[in-house]
């Protein structure tokens, strides 16, 4: 493959040529970056091969489909602005509707064009960070599903309903799926699709950045579970669910903003029993069935709701503190704990737990203790 300087000079030789006559009707500076960005690809792809890239392994680059989403980018050379109007070189002048003001002058615009053919202007400026200040040292989140996130300290983000716009995705797919290819129902059909799925992107994007937005802002330390989302999207019943909540990049959005707002930013092992253990007294309850939401605890007297439980658990463990030990749990929680650590219950001891469906009922369970 050979590199961008001898891409370069064979699109310039392109255009001179009958066939490729048509590269000389629009503006070489996004045909410059497409190039530009072809580079890299490649560059990824071998470096994937040879083990020098971190990360998945990366597949062949690819052609864009047409009915895919579409990008051209402009530089410095390419566009300018002036009062609210933006000049594209070889489009002309467009006006488009703005969302913010800038912090400050633009070094290049993206134009995209969606699958639903909407068109965007992403410009791509410097931002200056803003030091707010925190309002506690450290904050626990448990994920779910209609519970998007339970936080340490009480708190808790209902996850926003997309249910009604998934059921006409799915009417429609099945009616994508009897049509003739390429022919216009067809295509009309894909495009409300895209429109659909556009709204539940649109949906889950805002929610999933005004909430890391204000848990980065309020908080020193976020501590969030490293989940197995590949692992639990093989679940059949729940893969649709869990697939719309964005879990992965509700931890991109974090990760990213604590840095921006030098924030710590941390992410517990997978394989931790958060939701096995009291988080008052550290006794393990063990494994439990997730219709189960509420727990009440031998050891201690706590009845702990589940979600809450995990979400401690996860700060405690975030924050350096073993499961388990007593003394360092009650250390952590001495100034607003009123519950008194007793005895860890013996092998074979009766448990009290509440399921949600069935009210309040009490279970039988083997408790083993190390």
């Amino acid at each position: 493959m050979p590199g961008y300087n001898k891409l370069s000079a064979m699109l310039t030789q392109s255009k001179k040529t009958d066939e490729r006559k048509w590269l000389s009707d629009v503006s070489s500076v996004p045909l410059q970056q497409s190039l530009r960005h072809l580079d890299v690809a490649y560059k990824n792809f071998f470096n994937s091969l040879k083990g020098k890239r971190k990360g998945k392994k990366v597949g062949v680059p690819r052609f864009k489909k047409k009915t895919n989403s579409q990008s051209a980018e402009f530089t410095k050379a390419g566009f300018s602005v002036k009062t609210g109007e933006v000049y594209l070189a070889k489009i002309g002048i467009i006006k488009p509707i703005w969302s913010r003001e800038w912090p400050s002058e633009p070094s290049s615009v993206t134009v995209i064009k969606d699958c639903a053919n909407r068109y965007f202007l992403s410009f791509v400026v410097e931002v200056e960070p803003n030091n707010t200040v925190v309002k506690n040292q450290s904050i626990g989140i448990d994920l779910g599903l209609k519970i998007f996130a339970v936080m340490s300290n009480g708190e808790k983000s209902l996850s926003p309903d997309y249910s009604k716009s998934d059921r006409k995705i799915r009417k429609l797919q099945r009616k994508l799926a009897r049509q003739q290819k390429d022919s216009k129902r067809r295509n009309n059909t894909r495009v409300k699709i895209a429109k659909l799925h556009n709204q539940i992107t649109d949906t889950r994007k805002d929610f999933l950045h005004k909430l890391s937005t204000k848990i980065v802002s309020d908080n020193q330390v976020i501590v969030l579970e490293d989940l197995n989302v590949s692992g639990m999207v093989k679940n059949r019943r729940l893969s649709r669910v869990i697939s719309l909540q964005g879990w992965r990049e509700f931890r991109n959005l974090c990760e990213a903003k604590s840095e921006k707002f030098n924030r710590d930013f941390r992410v517990i092992d997978r394989w931790q029993p958060t939701s096995q253990v009291c988080s008052c007294c550290g006794f393990r309850w063990g494994k439990i069935d997730l219709r189960v939401r509420s727990i009440l605890c031998l050891s201690c007297g706590t009845e702990q709701e589940r979600d809450e439980n995990a979400s401690r658990n996860i700060e405690m463990v975030g924050m350096g503190h073993a499961f388990g030990t007593l003394r360092e749990r009650h250390d952590l929680k001495r100034t607003g704990s009123d519950s008194q650590t007793t005895s860890v219950a013996s092998y074979c001891e009766l448990s009290r737990i509440t399921p949600r469906s069935t009210g309040r009922e009490y279970v039988n369970l083997d408790l083993h203790t190390r």
